[in-house]
C-alpha cells in the first residue's frame, strides 16, 4: 500500500471527523469549538494540497487544483471555516474517488497478473512434487490437473488434453490438443488431468511474457491529459475574474469565495485520466494491451497505418492451397499419400501438408524406409507402396513434363505458392501447393480500419514485389512496399510521421525498430513477449488481427468521453460559479453542487470501459459461427472436386468427359445447392435478427439465386449429354459452367465467412 494511498485515506478520515465533530459542537451551542474542529479539518487537506501543487510547478504543471487552494485558504481566512471543511472533504473525497474509478478500470489488467501460475507439479518417477514454477527446467515432466492453469510451456504427453485458451487468444471455445502438441503457460485445463513435458522455463514461457508486458503497462499522463491541464491555464484566471466581478457586484467578498467554491475541485483534474484509464482497461478485456493512457490517446489521432505483411496480415507461415492431380488421380489420395510420407521430415512444409490431412480427417500410415535428399525432397514406403514427394526435378527425373505438371507450377507462379509433386511407384500423381495466405480475419480487419476512421492504410514487407502488389491489391491497400530491410521499414515510418500521425502493425523482430519509431507500435503477441512486444506501445495478444481497428474505436472513443465530460464540467461548474455570483449559492451549498458535478463526471468518464457496438443487436456465437465455417471446410472439398474435373476435361476423351460432366453435376446438386438452400432458409433468417442493415444480406440471397441458376444450366447440359450423341461444344459448355459455380462459391463462401466471423465475435 503506497504512503499516497495511505495519505488520500487519511485526509478523507480527517475532513469527515472534523466536520462532524464541528457539527455536534454546533448542535450543543458550542459555536467557537465548531469552528475550531472545522479549521483543524480543512488544514491538513490545504497543507497536502499545497505540497502537490509545488511538486507540480517544479514539474512545469500548473493545474485547477490552485483554484482548491484558494477557496479553502478564503474560507479560513474570511471566518467560513464550514465552507473551507465542506470544499476540503469533497476535495480529498474526490480523489479517493477518482483512486477507487481507477481501481475498477484497472481491474482487467491486474487480473491478468494474478491468474500467473505459480505452483507446478513436478512428476519424478512415481511420486510428484509440488515445485515453485520458477525452477521447473526443460524436459521436466508436470502434471496438470482438472482446472488447474497450465504453469509454463510445453509438449502434451498423455493421449489428449482440452484447453481453455481464452485468457490468451479471446476464445472461449475449448481447444483439443493431441498427443504431442504445445500447449502454453497461462491456459486453462478444461478436461481431465494430463502431463506435459516442459519446454521452456518459466521466465521464458507466454504467459510469463504477458505478465511482463502488464507490469509495463502502466496509466501514466497522456498527451491529451496535458491538454487538459492546458485548459486548467485557462480555467484558474477565468474563475478569479468570476470571482473579482461577484466582488465588484455586490460588494461582498463571501460571494467571491462561493465562486471559488463553486470552482473546486474542476472536472478538468478528473474526467481525462479515469476516461483514459477505462480505455486502456476495456482494452484489455478484449486482449489489447496497450502500454498506459499516453499510447491510447496518440491511437485515437491514427491517421495512417503500415502493416507488415509476414505472419501480420498474412497466417505467418505454410497453408495447403490447392491440390493438382493428375488426370484420373483422387485428389484426397494425392494429399493422404504425400502427408503419410512427410510426417517423417523436419521440412518447414511438411507440418503444413500433414497438419491439411487431419484437417480433412484423412487417416494417415506411418511411413518406413525414409530416405531423405535435402533440398529434393524424401521417398519412403508408405504401406506397400513406395511414395516420393519432392520438387519437381525429383518426381519427373528427367523425363517429359505433362501439361498437368505445367498447369501446376504456372498456378504456383501465379499465387506466389510453392510445389510439392508426390509420385507413386515411379508414377507421378498429383502436386500441392502451398503458400503464406491472407487471414480471414484480414479483409474484415482493413475494413474496420476505414470505419474506425484511418485514411490512409499502407504494407511494408521484405517480400518480393510481385507477391506483395498482389496482396496490396487484394485489400485495397493505398501503397505497397516491397523487399524492405528494416532500416528501409523504419524511413517509411519516418516519412509518413512527418505528415500525419502514423501507427506501424507487425510481429517480427525485425519490425522492432519500426514499431519504436512510429506514433504508436501494435505488435501481434499471440506468442507472448518478443523484440516486437517490447518495442510496441500496444500488444494484441490475442490472434486475430481486426483487434486493431477495435483497439483505434477504443481509444476515440475513450478521447471523446475525455472531451464531453470536461467541456460539461466546465460548462456545469460556469453555470455553478454564475448562481454564486448573483448570490444564489452561498459557499457551503455551492461546495455540495460542485461535488455533485464530479461524481456526474467520474460517472460518465467510466463509460470508457465499455464500447457501444453500433450494427449489431446480439451476437451469433462462437459456436454457431465455428459449425458454419466447418461446413464452408467441407464444401471446399467438392469445390476442389469440380476444379479437377474441370481441369481433366481438356484432355478427356467424349465418353470419359461425359461422365466427368455427369458427376460433377452430381456434387453440384447432392451438396452445393443443397447447402445454399439451408444457408437461405435456415441460416439467413438467423443472421436478420441480428444484422441491423439487411442490405448485404439481400446481396448474398442474390449471390444464392445465381449458384442455383448455374447449377440448372449444368444439371441440363449433363441431362442432354446422357440422353443423346455426345457433343464436344456441350462438353466445353458444362466445363465453363463448372469453372463459374465453382468460382462463384468460393467468393461467395468467403464473404459468408467474413458475416460469421463478424457476429460470432460479438
Amino acid at each position: 500500500m503506497s504512503v499516497e494511498h495511505v495519505a488520500r485515506w487519511a485526509l478523507v478520515g480527517i475532513a469527515i471527523v472534523g466536520l462532524a465533530a464541528g457539527g455536534v459542537a454546533s448542535f450543543a451551542g458550542r459555536p467557537e469549538l465548531a469552528k475550531l474542529c472545522w479549521t483543524l479539518a480543512t488544514i491538513p487537506v490545504i497543507v497536502g494540497l499545497a505540497i502537490a501543487i509545488v511538486r507540480d510547478f517544479v514539474a512545469g504543471r500548473l493545474g485547477v487544483d490552485a483554484i482548491a487552494l484558494i477557496s479553502m485558504s478564503a474560507a479560513l481566512a474570511l471566518g467560513q471555516p464550514l465552507a473551507g471543511a465542506v470544499v476540503a472533504l469533497m476535495y480529498a473525497g474526490g480523489n479517493v474517488l477518482e483512486e477507487i474509478a481507477v481501481a475498477r478500470a484497472e481491474g482487467s489488467l491486474r487480473a491478468l497478473v494474478d491468474r500467473a501460475p505459480r505452483v507446478a507439479h513436478h512428476r519424478i518417477g512415481e511420486r510428484v512434487e509440488d515445485t515453485p514454477v520458477e525452477q521447473v527446467e526443460v524436459g521436466n515432466l508436470l502434471i496438470v490437473k482438472a482446472g488447474e492453469v497450465v504453469p509454463v510451456d510445453g509438449n502434451v504427453i498423455s493421449q489428449s488434453a482440452t484447453i481453455d485458451e481464452s485468457a490468451l487468444t479471446g476464445e472461449p471455445i475449448p481447444v483439443a490438443k493431441t498427443k504431442g502438441g504445445r500447449v502454453f503457460s497461462g491456459t486453462l485445463n478444461a478436461g481431465a488431468t494430463f502431463e506435459i513435458s516442459a519446454a521452456a522455463l518459466a521466465g521464458d514461457s507466454t504467459y510469463a511474457g504477458i505478465v511482463k508486458l502488464v507490469t509495463a503497462a502502466q496509466t501514466a499522463k497522456a498527451p491529451f491529459v496535458r491538454l487538459a491541464d492546458r485548459y486548467a491555464l485557462f480555467f484558474l484566471p477565468f474563475t478569479c475574474l468570476i470571482a473579482f466581478g461577484a466582488w465588484l457586484i455586490s460588494g461582498d467578498i463571501i460571494r467571491s469565495l462561493a465562486v471559488f467554491v463553486a470552482a473546486t475541485p474542476c472536472p478538468l483534474i478528473l474526467a481525462a485520466p479515469v476516461a483514459f484509464i477505462a480505455g486502456v482497461a476495456h482494452s484489455a478485456g478484449r486482449g489489447i494491451l496497450v502500454k498506459g493512457g499516453g499510447p491510447l490517446e496518440a491511437l485515437a489521432r491514427g491517421h495512417t497505418v503500415l502493416f507488415d505483411k509476414t505472419g501480420t496480415l498474412t497466417v505467418g507461415g505454410a497453408r495447403l492451397l490447392s491440390i493438382e492431380s493428375a488426370p484420373g488421380e483422387d485428389p484426397d489420395e494425392v494429399l493422404k499419400l504425400g502427408a503419410s510420407l512427410e510426417q517423417a521430415s523436419h521440412h518447414v512444409l511438411a507440418s503444413a501438408i500433414v497438419q491439411a490431412a487431419i484437417e480433412r480427417g484423412l487417416a494417415l500410415n506411418m511411413p518406413n524406409q525414409v530416405k531423405e535428399e535435402m533440398g529434393a525432397g524424401l521417398q519412403g514406403l508408405v504401406g506397400k507402396q513406395r511414395v516420393r514427394a519432392g520438387s519437381r526435378d525429383m518426381i519427373f527425373a528427367g523425363r517429359q513434363i505433362p501439361e498437368w505438371a505445367r498447369r501446376a507450377d504456372r498456378r504456383a507462379e501465379w499465387r506466389s505458392a510453392l510445389v510439392v509433386f508426390v509420385g507413386v511407384e515411379g508414377r507421378p500423381i498429383g502436386a500441392l501447393l502451398l503458400a503464406d495466405e491472407i487471414r480471414a480475419d484480414t479483409p474484415r480487419a482493413i475494413r474496420s480500419l476505414r470505419d474506425a476512421g484511418v485514411k490512409r492504410i499502407m504494407m511494408v514487407t521484405g517480400d518480393r514485389a510481385a507477391a506483395a502488389q498482389a496482396i496490396g491489391a487484394a485489400l485495397d491497400l493505398d501503397a505497397v512496399l516491397s523487399d524492405c530491410i528494416p532500416s528501409d521499414k523504419v524511413e517509411a515510418v519516418r516519412v509518413e510521421k512527418q505528415f500525419h500521425p502514423t501507427i506501424m502493425v507487425g510481429d517480427g523482430i525485425n519490425d522492432a525498430p519500426a514499431l519504436a519509431s512510429a506514433d504508436v507500435g501494435i505488435a501481434m503477441g499471440a506468442r507472448g513477449a518478443s523484440a516486437s512486444s517490447e518495442a510496441a506501445d500496444v500488444v494484441i495478444l490475442t490472434d486475430r488481427i481486426d483487434r486493431v481497428g477495435e483497439a483505434i474505436l477504443i481509444a476515440k472513443r475513450a478521447r471523446q468521453i475525455a472531451v464531453q465530460s470536461i467541456v460539461a464540467g466546465m460548462g456545469l461548474s460556469t453555470l455553478a460559479m454564475l448562481a454564486a455570483t448573483m448570490g444564489w449559492l452561498a459557499p457551503v451549498p455551492a461546495a455540495i453542487v460542485q461535488e455533485v458535478i464530479d461524481v456526474a463526471v467520474i460517472l460518465n468518464a467510466l463509460r470508457a470501459l465499455n464500447l457501444v457496438r453500433g450494427g449489431l443487436r446480439r451476437g451469433l456465437g462462437v459456436a454457431t459461427e465455428r459449425e458454419l465455417q466447418l461446413g464452408h471446410v467441407e464444401l471446399l472439398r467438392s469445390l476442389e472436386r469440380l476444379r479437377s474435373i474441370a481441369d481433366a476435361l481438356d484432355d478427356a476423351k467424349e465418353d470419359e468427359a461425359a461422365a466427368m460432366v455427369v458427376e460433377a453435376n452430381a456434387v453440384v446438386q447432392g451438396q452445393i445447392v443443397t447447402h445454399e438452400r439451408d444457408d437461405e432458409g435456415n441460416v439467413y433468417p438467423e443472421l436478420s435478427k441480428i444484422l441491423r442493415e439487411n442490405h448485404g444480406l439481400s446481396a448474398m440471397s442474390r449471390a444464392h439465386r445465381e449458384i442455383q441458376h448455374v447449377a440448372r444450366l449444368l444439371g441440363r447440359a449433363a441431362a442432354d449429354l446422357s440422353t443423346q450423341k455426345i457433343d464436344r461444344y456441350l462438353i466445353h459448355d458444362a466445363q465453363r459452367l463448372i469453372i463459374t459455380l465453382e468460382t462463384l462459391v468460393r467468393i461467395h463462401s468467403a464473404q459468408e465467412d467474413d458475416i460469421y466471423s463478424a457476429v460470432g465475435a460479438q
